[in-house]
C-alpha cells in the first residue's frame, strides 16, 4: 500500500472506533483541549464529517460498493480540505468510520471495519503521498463491551432482545482486538494501535505527537462521558421498550424517564 521512503507529512492518527470504548470522553477531551492542541495538530470531531459517517454506517449495513465508492470520495474530500497537515498532523476521532456499532438488524460484527479502514488509507496516500499515518482503535474486554452495547442499544433503539439471546448473537464477532488484528492486516504498513480503554486511551493517542512539555502540563481532563446508568433506570428502558410500541410516545417516556436523573 505505502511506498517506501521518508515520511512527507507529521502524524495523522485516525482514531476509528470502537463504540463503546471510551471514545466519547477522548473527543470531549480533545475539544476541550483544543487551545493548546491546535498549534501541534488539526482536530477534526463528528460534527464536521457527518456526510462521511453517513457513508460508513451505509456501508456498514449494505455492503454495496456505490456506497463505500461515495465513503472514499467524502473522506478524501476532508483530506484535501486540510492543508496544513502536511506540518502539524491531525487526530480525527470518529467511531463511526467504523460503521454502525453492532448489534442492530443485519449488523452483528465489526466486519465493515477493514474494508472502511483500508479506504482512509488509500485516500490519505492519494492527498499525501508518504503520510505518517497511524489508525488507533480503542477496546475492552470482551463481555465488559457485550454488556456496554446491549445496553446502548436499549437506551438509544427500541431494543427489546434478552441480554442472553443478543450475547450469543453478538459475542462471536466481540472480541476487539482481534478486529483491531484483522484491521492491522487491512492497512499494512500504517500501523494499528489497539489501546484499552482502562489505559486512559487520550493519552496514548497524543503520545503519537512529539508534544512539548508545557503542553502537556497544560492539557485538563474531562468527566467520562455517555456512562451507563444506574441498573434499575436501564430495565426501566427495556421495559418501555417492550410495553410501548408508538416510536414518539416510546421517545417521550425515555425522555421522561432519564429526566428524572
Amino acid at each position: 500500500m505505502a511506498r517506501a521512503g521518508q515520511k512527507m507529512t507529521a502524524p495523522i492518527v485516525i482514531h476509528a472506533g470502537f463504540h463503546k470504548t471510551g471514545t466519547s470522553t477522548v473527543q470531549a477531551f480533545l475539544k476541550a483541549n483544543r487551545p493548546h492542541l491546535k498549534p501541534h495538530m488539526a482536530i477534526v470531531l463528528k460534527p464536521r464529517i457527518r456526510d462521511v459517517l453517513h457513508a460508513a454506517r451505509g456501508y456498514s449495513t449494505w455492503r454495496d460498493p456505490l456506497t463505500l465508492a461515495k465513503f472514499a470520495h467524502r473522506i478524501e474530500t476532508v483530506f484535501a480540505g486540510l492543508p496544513g497537515v502536511r506540518r502539524r498532523g491531525l487526530i480525527l476521532s470518529a467511531e463511526e468510520l467504523c460503521g454502525h456499532m453492532p448489534g442492530r438488524d443485519g449488523i452483528d460484527d465489526y466486519s465493515a471495519a477493514p474494508v472502511l479502514l483500508t479506504e482512509i488509507a488509500h485516500a490519505a496516500e492519494r492527498i499525501w503521498g508518504r503520510p505518517d499515518l497511524h489508525f488507533v482503535l480503542t477496546t475492552r474486554a470482551r463481555d465488559a463491551w457485550l454488556e456496554s452495547s446491549y445496553w446502548e442499544h436499549v437506551k438509544s433503539s427500541s431494543m427489546t432482545e434478552d441480554f442472553a439471546d443478543y450475547a450469543a448473537r453478538i459475542g462471536p464477532g466481540a472480541d476487539l482486538s482481534e478486529i483491531a488484528a484483522r484491521v492491522a492486516q487491512a492497512v499494512a504498513p500504517f500501523p494499528v494501535h489497539d489501546i484499552a480503554l482502562d489505559t486512559g486511551p487520550a493519552d496514548p493517542i497524543l503520545g503519537l505527537f512529539d508534544l512539548p512539555d508545557a503542553t502537556w502540563a497544560a492539557l485538563t481532563p474531562v468527566p467520562a462521558r455517555n456512562a451507563r446508568l444506574a441498573p434499575e433506570t436501564l430495565k426501566r428502558l427495556l421495559e418501555i421498550n417492550r410495553t410501548i410500541s408508538d416510536r414518539t410516545a416510546r421517545k417521550l417516556a425515555k425522555q421522561a424517564l432519564l429526566q428524572q436523573g
